[in-house]
């Protein structure tokens, strides 16, 4: 046996190439061929191999070692020799992938196809809408000089030195903010040039944009590979205060929403779209462009009612945003005119941003609070114990606190303690054991007119163990009594959620959950026949080597939804990935499976309920929000995911071909590439030579007239 390539020139040599046997062996298992079916489709695997291109490992019989499956090579074989497909039960994907492998082009357009019969560019019945990418705003004016000490004050006055605004950075060099140089010096092969034209790859001031085209995965695949080429020169390493890696000035980081308004956060600024009933989300406003990379995000979008007692009359959406400790809080009007509220500093980094009602709460883990109250358009902070968890519920915040206390604040009492310069913190109740308090859910029961509202309490500890307690509204005074205690789990609780229905807890190994059903009476939570287990499972989800505070918050796996309505965890296995699995919370089946329609990476998520039209008959809808590397957000319905999943329904639509039904009818036809939004269609060879008894008569007219005017 030879492997060397016929020597051109000879038809002798060409014939005894053609009919020459080839044997291989294909993991351990023999095959023998001809070179002409080996090479009946040209510029493959097996062409570079019997050309010598590519190097060859014979076997103790002198047979040509081939190190891949055997099964799948079997189908392979049999499609060059008669350029047809016979299987019984097939993996497309995994024989699409050795026909990648072995670079037969037309078997991989065919596989392709029948793998992507059920997918689409349009999404499934699950997908509701696609919002583009925003412009990046441009940067905000410097601040006016102030006048010097010997213009404006007199000796002895004591100044307030507010500290400068950080100013664009040069081109040239590398700063403190050397992310923001390299963005501005980085090269048009970055993964900013290759996106929609409607993305500016850099902010309008430093340099213009110039939109290119892309395809469905290139900014996705260039801007990994471009990460991880900085990350070498300007990534985290041990040594401390080192910068933090490159993050792409449009990948999505935080997606939170309010009423019906939706938030998102990229590294220097927010973007906010407002729900039309005509016309859906739609681009509203966005913030200027920050110099500090954001680190959290609060939007209230019902400000209308408050804010004109102090004087911001057009203010009726405000949007928060934190950057390490210092937050700034802006008004925006309908028409997008914004309004400076306050720049304020908790003095540490901020680990959670959120509104309660018209206050601003923003707390860190060491036990430090901060609340900016909208009537008394004032600020404080105030020092705790160590935060480990928290809560909220009407108008209360709850703390869990590292001592095993629970203590909590009444927003609606807020400005009644102004005077005093303290936050009216009570203790409500603390662990018997003294353990941490690591997570915490609370459940108001319905109120009636005789009792009141009865406070229902779960919390997690660091050991493990899950309490319930509870207050009747006749003892408030006295504080809430232990209800139950379980203790199934061996790690830390970091998840738990009381409902009306269930009690689910989430412990930090490999978020291993527990439910339990939950008995009431009235409404009220019941000893007969008490909490009794319900399930037990994994919501698997792999963080990054170096995750961030924001993308731990954009990427929470819940549980979502009301407290007396279907709860869902959302589950995303690895952090780079376009696909996220619904699931219920209570028993942990699978609900549907969430797949971004344009492939790019789901780089954070979240679960909101919008108010539903004025249109008669239209009810609130609850939808996943993902946000994703190309900085586009997609929407997903998910109260139609769960009617679906209750009736026992499909979300993608059936009736056309199975996979094997189209491969038999890809027989007749060639693909090609083709502008087309469909493959252009071309007879087979192997039909119009040897198998023209497989056509009809007039096909077979048609072939052969065509063949006969060429």
């Amino acid at each position: 046996m030879s492997s060397s390539p016929p020597v051109p020139g000879t038809s002798g040599s060409n014939t005894r190439s053609s009919t020459e046997i080839i044997h291989l062996n294909v993991g351990g298992r023999r095959f023998s061929t001809s070179r002409q079916t080996l090479t009946q489709v040209q510029d493959t695997f097996f062409t570079g191999l019997l050309s010598g291109r590519i190097q060859t490992l014979k076997d103790e019989q002198g047979a040509i070692f081939i190190d891949r499956d055997p099964e799948l090579f079997r189908l392979i074989l049999n499609y060059l020799r008669n350029r047809s497909l016979a299987f019984d039960d097939v993996n497309f994907k995994d024989l699409r992938h050795e026909a990648e492998f072995y670079g037969i082009a037309p078997l991989v357009k065919k596989l392709s196809l029948c793998e992507d019969l059920d997918k689409s560019g349009c999404g499934d019945v699950l997908f509701y809408s696609y919002l583009p990418p925003p412009s990046i705003p441009a940067h905000e004016a410097p601040p006016p000089p102030k006048p010097s000490l010997a213009q404006a004050d007199r000796p002895g006055t004591v100044l307030r030195v507010d500290p400068p605004l950080p100013s664009v950075p040069p081109r040239a060099g590398h700063s403190r903010a050397g992310s923001v140089d390299l963005r501005r010096s980085h090269s048009r092969t970055s993964s900013a040039d290759l996106r929609h034209p409607t993305r500016p790859d850099r902010p309008p001031p430093p340099v213009p944009a110039v939109p290119t085209s892309h395809s469905r995965n290139s900014s996705a695949d260039l801007n990994k590979s471009f990460r991880n080429e900085v990350g070498l020169l300007f990534g985290v390493s041990g040594w401390p205060g080192a910068p933090l890696p490159w993050v792409d000035p449009l990948r999505v980081l935080l997606v939170t929403a309010h009423h019906n308004c939706l938030a998102v956060a990229y590294r220097h600024f927010v973007a906010v779209y407002k729900l039309k009933e005509s016309s859906g989300f739609q681009l509203a406003f966005t913030t200027p462009y920050l110099e500090q990379d954001i680190g959290q995000v609060a939007i209230n979008s019902k400000m209308g009612s408050v804010l004109p007692a102090v004087g911001l009359d057009q203010v009726t959406a405000m949007i928060a945003v934190a950057s390490g400790s210092n937050i700034r809080l802006m008004g925006f009007s309908e028409d997008g005119t914004r309004t400076e509220v306050g720049n304020f500093s908790l003095h540490v980094a901020v680990d959670h941003l959120f509104f309660i009602g018209a206050q601003l709460v923003a707390l860190s883990p060491t036990g430090r609070i901060g609340v900016w109250n909208s009537l008394a358009q004032h600020w404080q902070a105030q020092e705790l114990a160590p935060i480990t968890s928290h809560d909220t519920a009407g108008s209360f915040l709850l703390l869990g606190s590292s001592n095993g206390s629970i203590n909590y604040i009444d927003m609606q009492k807020f400005p009644l303690r102004m005077k005093d310069n303290d936050l009216l913190v009570t203790e409500l109740y603390r662990d018997p054991a003294g353990e941490s308090v690591t997570a915490i859910s609370v459940y108001l029961t319905p109120k009636t007119s005789l009792c009141g509202n009865w406070i229902e309490i779960a919390y997690g500890t660091c050991s493990g163990m899950v309490r319930v307690i509870v207050q009747h509204p006749e003892t408030v005074g006295h504080g809430p009594q232990l209800f139950q205690t379980f203790t199934v789990h061996r790690s830390p609780v970091t998840k738990i959620t009381l409902s009306e229905k269930y009690l689910v807890s989430v412990c930090s190994e490999y978020n291993h959950v527990r439910t339990w059903n939950v008995t009431r009476f009235r409404g009220m939570i019941s000893t007969q026949p008490g909490s009794t287990p319900l399930a037990s499972f994994k919501i698997v989800s792999l963080e990054e080597d170096l995750p961030c505070l924001t993308a731990s918050h954009g990427n929470d796996i819940g549980p979502y939804g009301d407290q007396d309505d279907e709860q869902v965890f959302v589950q995303k296995v690895v952090p780079e990935t376009d696909v996220l699995t619904v699931r219920l919370a209570s028993k942990g089946t699978r609900v549907c499976e969430i797949r971004s329609v344009d492939c790019s990476v789901v780089t954070s998520f979240c679960v909101h309920e919008c108010e539903g039209s004025s249109r008669m008959g239209s009810r609130p809808r609850r939808f996943i929000f993902t946000g994703h590397s190309n900085g586009a957000i997609q929407m997903f319905d998910l109260t139609t995911a769960l009617e679906f999943f209750h009736k026992n329904e499909p979300t993608s639509g059936e009736g056309g071909p199975s996979p094997q039904e189209l491969v038999r009818q890809l027989d007749q036809c060639e693909l090609t590439s083709s502008r087309c939004s469909t493959p252009c269609l071309s007879p087979s060879p192997s039909l119009t030579v040897g198998q023209q008894a497989r056509l009809k008569e007039r096909n077979i007219a048609f072939i052969n007239q065509n063949q006969h005017e060429s």
